[in-house]
């Protein structure tokens, strides 16, 4: 069912192959559509996201936006164990954010001039919770607080909604907990679309966060620029490193745990000990028994699981640090030394008691994460994302004086004649 390679050469490969298996479906068709859908939305607003919400979710999206009373009727009658967890969830993605603004910076140069950066919110932002069969609770909370912590002014979502039109309750639960007054049932492009170009309905934003598939992955593409985003997210992976202290039905429960998101999901082991190897694949075999989403889990653990037998950790964290993975959890006997190690990885868990579950719901730090090796340059969704900041400068005439002459050099050098006259201008008394 799953890859096993011991050679080093072929796991780097594989590896390259698992972070490229997206670019190997052909995208050309996907982004026709895309483009097509845009150009609609811009063009017809309200109209168009009615007509592709019929053709492609089978129902009529009138009205666009569910009223408030549905989202507070969906909490009230959310059962009480539920609803401890998401409160329990919400405060603790919350209290880790909290410690995540920055602080303004103000400097004084050795002049007297004064130099800064200023944070703040963007007005307007928009999150996209991936719906229709599925439910994502906590990527509402994961993308709305944030932005709340933040201080963003207005905070609108889009969600699409199965064949009766309906969301999923403890969705719109999830979207009254955290304060979003305005969800509209309207998915894919068609919905990215309308939260970048603004219709009658759906407001402008400034910055659209949330996963989704590959259509909004590439409508998110292509609207950057007229809108701030979060990241490209692709299919998501995890990779394990264990050693002789890992448990092998905990290694095969938290590949599953993966590989039930998606039939492109990407599952991988490196492990320094044989035994486990040999030992997993049957393991998951048993653990797929009666698995509700067992169909989806082998697709992905055939076409994209990988087991690595390594001869040392320092192997498995430089082919870790190849793939550069979303998720990575540390199977091993000291995993805050091996921890040190690593440089590419979106989050890191540590230890046998850190399965990436944890991470997904209630640990604190955002699970919406870099994919497909973009943790080489990028990190999580955080505070961060819907801020923006502004630089402070403030230079007073001895500041002025004292650099004039450097300025009108540089200035001269790159041939723009009137930025050194603005300086020789106001320095020509002294000059």
């Amino acid at each position: 069912m799953i890859n096993c390679v011991k050679d080093l050469d072929k796991a780097r490969q594989a590896l390259q192959n698992l972070s490229a298996r997206t670019s190997q479906k052909s995208q050309k068709a996907a982004i026709a559509t895309v483009d097509e859908i845009l150009r609609k939305v811009r063009g017809e607003g309200d109209k168009a996201l009615i007509s592709y919400t019929e053709r492609f979710d089978g129902f009529s999206p009138q009205p666009l936006q569910i009223p408030n009373e549905i989202l507070k009727e969906a909490w009230e009658q959310t059962p009480t164990v539920l609803k401890n967890a998401l409160l329990l969830a919400k405060q603790r993605i919350e209290d880790f954010h909290q410690k995540q603004k920055p602080n303004d910076v103000v400097y004084q140069g050795i002049h007297g001039e004064r130099l800064g950066r200023r944070w703040s919110p963007v007005k307007n932002a928009g999150i996209y919770v991936p719906g229709g069969k599925a439910a994502y609770p906590s990527t509402v909370l994961m993308n709305a607080i944030p932005a709340k912590v933040a201080g963003v002014e207005r905070l609108i979502m889009a969600s699409p909604a199965n064949e009766k039109g309906e969301l999923n309750k403890t969705v719109l639960a999830a979207a009254h907990l955290v304060g979003i007054n305005e969800l509209f049932r309207v998915g894919g492009a068609q919905a990215i679309a309308g939260m970048a170009f603004g219709t009658k309905t759906i407001p402008k934003v400034d910055v659209i966060t949330g996963p989704g598939n590959l259509y909004v992955t590439l409508a998110k593409k292509a609207v950057y620029g007229e809108v701030g985003i979060d990241s490209l997210a692709g299919p998501s992976e995890v990779l394990i490193i264990a050693d002789n202290t890992a448990n092998v039905e905990q290694v095969a429960a938290d590949m599953l745990a993966q590989a039930e998101h998606d039939p492109l999901a990407a599952s991988i082991l490196l492990t320094t000990e044989p035994n486990l190897a040999n030992l997993l694949p049957q393991e998951i075999k048993k653990q797929l028994e009666h698995h509700p989403r067992a169909e989806i889990c082998q697709s992905s653990l055939k076409n994209w699981g990988l087991i690595v037998i390594c001869k040392s950790l320092s192997e498995c964290t430089e082919l870790s640090d190849l793939f550069a993975p979303e998720h990575l959890e540390l199977l091993v006997q000291n995993p805050k030394a091996l921890a040190e190690k690593v440089t590419n990885a979106g989050a890191i868990f540590l230890g046998h008691w850190s399965p990436e579950a944890v991470g997904d719901y209630l640990a604190g730090p955002n699970h919406t994460l870099p994919t497909s090796g973009t943790a080489r340059f990028s990190g999580a969704l955080s505070v961060e994302t819907f801020l923006k900041h502004t630089s402070l400068i403030e230079f007073n005439s001895k500041a002025m004086y004292a650099t004039s002459s450097a300025i009108r050099v540089l200035a001269q050098s790159e041939g723009l004649h009137s930025h050194a006259q603005s300086i020789i201008i106001r320095t020509k008394e002294k000059t």
